[in-house]
């Protein structure tokens, strides 16, 4: 008798196999869960936040810092254990006729579905919670589309940032300890919040944070917002004596009976203007950019790492 050949299934039929596995996952195995979490963590931030979050340039830059963190954190959520916990089933499938890149393509598929989901959570308790959304948008009719854009690349950038550690390293538990470490390297050299040396700059421009920053704060019109730090800390101030009287007390309500309070806020936000966030499609396109690449990046890492993974003895 002669051998039959045996016939295995073409790289795209293959992502369609996987990427129906994982939303049966999704569905029965409670894969689902990270949705609400997203929900939750979205409405921490929103709620302590989001009064303040495009309206003035303190709240603004640490609004969006969270916002980012948020993103981040769900990104990495989705996917740090999704190809490690099943890798001794991932080598003996590879053994069979598994493609690698399809099987990381149906996983990016599924990742971005999750992605966009929880971006259009984060939107929404946003709008429950009353953010107030910047009116002048760059691409799109509605700030809120430009962006949800925005949000979700971040994400994704993260999400797929996890699967590549994830198809990395060989056990969850592994998995599991680097996601913290991963997290603060970006909380860190974002360059936001934490002054970097300079010979130490350059590294955040590797960081997912860096470029989900400055675009969100480019979005929300950062330098035309007013600084209401100065006058906050003067207000804390009126209840100095000097010489048993009150001048700074008397200084702030003559200001504020001539409506000047707002036009000091405004000059000291002129003042402390930042290039980096203006309202600019070159800037917005160009950390669009950076994101779609860091996404493309850890995909194609993830895929090549994986095509050794026969060599894996353990």
């Amino acid at each position: 008798m002669q051998d039959k050949k045996v016939r295995h299934k073409g790289r795209l039929a293959q992502i369609f196999i996987y990427l129906g596995k994982l939303f049966r996952m999704f569905i029965f195995q409670n894969d689902w869960k990270v949705l609400p979490m997203a929900a939750i963590i979205a409405g921490m931030v929103s709620f302590v936040l989001g009064s303040s979050l495009f309206k003035t340039m303190e709240g603004t830059k640490m609004g969006t810092f969270a916002l980012t963190c948020v993103c981040i954190w769900n990104g990495f959520f989705n996917s740090i254990q999704v190809v490690c916990r099943e890798r001794p089933i991932v080598k003996r499938e590879h053994r069979s006729g598994l493609h690698i890149s399809s099987y990381i393509a149906a996983h990016m598929i599924y990742q971005a579905f999750l992605c966009l989901s929880q971006t259009v959570i984060i939107i929404l308790i946003c709008k429950i919670v009353g953010v107030a959304f910047p009116e002048k948008s760059m691409f799109f009719e509605w700030s809120i589309i430009d962006i949800g854009i925005s949000l979700f690349l971040i994400t994704y950038s993260a999400d797929m940032m996890a699967l590549m550690v994830s198809s990395i390293v060989r056990s969850t538990t592994t998995a599991m300890t680097l996601m913290p470490f991963l997290l603060i390297f970006q909380l860190v050299f974002s360059g936001g919040f934490f002054n970097l040396p300079d010979n130490v700059l350059p590294i955040s421009n590797i960081t997912i944070s860096k470029w989900g920053l400055t675009v969100l704060c480019s979005q929300g019109d950062y330098n035309s917002l007013p600084m209401v730090s100065i006058w906050n800390n003067m207000v804390k101030l009126k209840n100095v004596e000097i010489g048993g009287e009150k001048p700074i007390k008397d200084l702030l309500i003559e200001v504020e009976k001539e409506g000047y309070n707002e036009w000091i806020m405004k000059q000291c936000g002129n003042q402390n203007q930042d290039p980096k966030y203006a309202f600019s499609a070159d800037i917005i396109l160009n950390c669009w950019k950076y994101l779609i690449l860091f996404t493309i990046c850890y995909a194609m890492i993830a895929v090549i790492f994986l095509e050794f993974i026969d060599l894996d003895k353990r």
